[in-house]
């Protein structure tokens, strides 16, 4: 009788302890499950080196560009770009400059899902733009080869600089690129947008060729343009 009693008890030990094993297992894997990774909320503000590149590359474009983005939400940021360009454009007939000011507003949408606490990005976007201008027509050569006395008295330039000021253009365009945190909250990006001209303001008897943030005018009203930043993450919280 005892001998039962005794394996009975032996019994109930060994349910007992596999029991609060599992108990303890289960309440680890719970623990582990619930750790939660948290992004950095903040500003990051940075550069476009694409622009100087190209200043040094060609001697008719000088440029500069500051690119600023605001997480507001888990895939959400508000995004802007500020910056002043200086382009000559040399035609058959004409050679004219265009220098002023841009800002460019709009929102990122990251379609990219983060590994744990990566903050990398795949985005698109969109943004509107607006520039302030002038341009100089620096000189110019009637165009006479359709006049009969254009191929017998051939016409001198134009060198007399004419500048007009008070331009403006608004433009949209929608974007995608990437985003890559290459060191702690250090990131390098790459861009390419497509732009649509909404309104130019041109000067009298002469075309707006180049808007600054636009890029080069053409009669279709469409353009395209690119950006590669480094920019730096100002955290201010983590959710």
């Amino acid at each position: 009788m005892y001998k039962y009693f005794i394996s009975l008890c032996f019994l109930f030990v060994f349910v007992d302890t596999y029991s609060q094993t599992q108990k303890k297992d289960t309440l680890a894997n719970k623990t582990k499950d619930s750790i939660v990774y948290k992004s950095n909320y903040g500003f990051r503000v940075g550069i476009d080196i694409s622009k100087p590149i190209k200043a040094q590359v060609d001697g008719s474009y000088s440029g500069f560009e500051i690119v600023g983005d605001y997480r507001i939400k888990k895939n959400v940021y508000i995004a802007a770009e500020v910056g002043f360009e200086e382009e000559t454009t040399n035609e058959d007939y004409t050679n004219s400059t265009s220098k002023g000011n841009y800002i460019r507003l709009g929102l990122n949408y990251n379609a990219y899902t983060n590994w744990l606490d990566m903050n990398n990005e795949i985005f698109v976007g969109y943004r509107y733009g607006f520039s302030l201008f002038e341009q100089t027509l620096n000189s110019y050569t009637p165009n006479t080869s359709n006049a009969n006395f254009g191929n017998y008295f051939p016409l001198s330039p134009t060198t007399t600089p004419q500048t007009t000021t008070g331009l403006n253009a608004h433009w949209s365009e929608l974007m995608v690129g990437v985003k890559a945190e290459t060191f702690k909250n250090i990131f390098v990006s790459f861009s390419v947008s497509y732009k649509v001209m909404m309104s130019v303001k041109d000067p009298e008897n002469f075309k707006s060729l180049f808007a600054p943030g636009f890029n080069r005018i053409f009669e279709s009203n469409t353009g395209f343009g690119f950006n590669y930043t480094i920019s730096y993450l100002i955290p201010f919280s983590k959710k």
